[in-house]
């Protein structure tokens, strides 16, 4: 089929980009299709827009490269570049978005991070996930983990925490000043839907800038440092799980976080503690679950 010839009023071909996107297989999948199809037509109108010049482009490839060859099994910068382009808190806004026809809205879902494990230990209620020396607050946190329609607790669910080292750094980070799973752990709610275990108060710190992530930062004339936080995956087998972080009310960079992942509701009160054998400060942390789905076909994939 003969294509309309480039006019004086054409600045590019009009016709390269669906002709990239028309090369697409027929054994691609339905999915495959539709976001990589989306994804060309993006990339293009950008490039188009922007005027991309050959160094700039070629700047790109190279910034591309350096984010594999600097990434590990402890270090996953291409995670790090989506938090800093805030494209991971955009993927969680629409993978953990719920209607609900009444007015009462589940616990907000924030980034997972690349800090996860998944070896953290169990641990008995009321335990202490601090393992090593530190120079933090100590913290009594608890709470309760009800359902958000019957209002009622639920028993059983698994309160998975992680928290950084009041020197900024998780364990794997840090192996000449904690030991594997430190200020990690696994609580289990009780037949009321009650938890309890001791943590720290969480210290800001930045995010390594040794790598293309800080020649990001540095591009975009922005700082690195992360609010304050403590990292949460709670789930039950009939609930949708939850990951998120909380963060402290008085800390400096809630409303300039590098990764964007602050939401108003889960901002929280530490208050002073008396009579505690080893905590200072109590936190409050009440988290509202939604009912799976009965119907749990999963979405198609690519």
């Amino acid at each position: 089929m003969a294509q309309p010839p480039v006019t004086s009023s054409t600045k590019f071909d009009p016709n390269f980009t669906q002709n990239v996107i028309n090369a697409i297989g027929p054994k691609a999948s339905p999915r495959a299709r539709e976001v990589l199809s989306a994804l060309i037509k993006h990339v293009h109108d950008f490039t188009r827009e922007t005027e991309l010049s050959v160094d700039e482009w070629m700047m790109g490839v190279q910034f591309l490269n350096a984010v594999g060859q600097i990434s590990d099994s402890k270090r996953n910068e291409g995670q790090r570049i989506s938090d800093v382009i805030g494209l991971e808190s955009l993927v969680d806004e629409i993978a953990h978005k719920h209607m609900v026809e009444s007015d009462e809205i589940p616990t907000s879902s924030s980034i997972l991070g690349p800090f996860w494990s998944p070896n953290a230990p169990f641990r008995d209620s009321g335990a202490s996930i601090i393992q090593d020396p530190h120079k933090g607050q100590v913290a009594l946190m608890h709470g309760r983990v009800t359902d958000l329609e019957t209002k009622k607790g639920i028993p059983g669910a698994i309160v998975d925490i992680w928290q950084a080292s009041s020197n900024g750094k998780y364990d794997f980070q840090d192996p000449e000043n904690q030991s594997d799973n430190n200020l990690r752990g696994k609580f289990r709610t009780d037949k009321d839907g009650y938890y309890e275990l001791i943590c720290l108060r969480p210290t800001p710190y930045s995010l390594p800038t040794d790598g293309p992530a800080g020649t990001l930062l540095n591009l975009l004339d922005r700082h690195p440092m992360r609010p304050a936080h403590i990292h949460l995956m709670i789930s039950q087998d009939d609930y949708k799980p939850v990951v998120n972080q909380i963060f402290p009310r008085e800390d400096p960079y809630l409303t300039t976080d590098a990764v964007f992942a602050v939401k108003d509701d889960l901002i929280v009160d530490f208050k002073p503690l008396e009579g505690h054998k080893e905590a200072t400060l109590d936190l409050t942390y009440n988290i509202v679950l939604v009912p799976a789905p009965k119907d749990k076909t999963s979405a198609s994939h690519l």
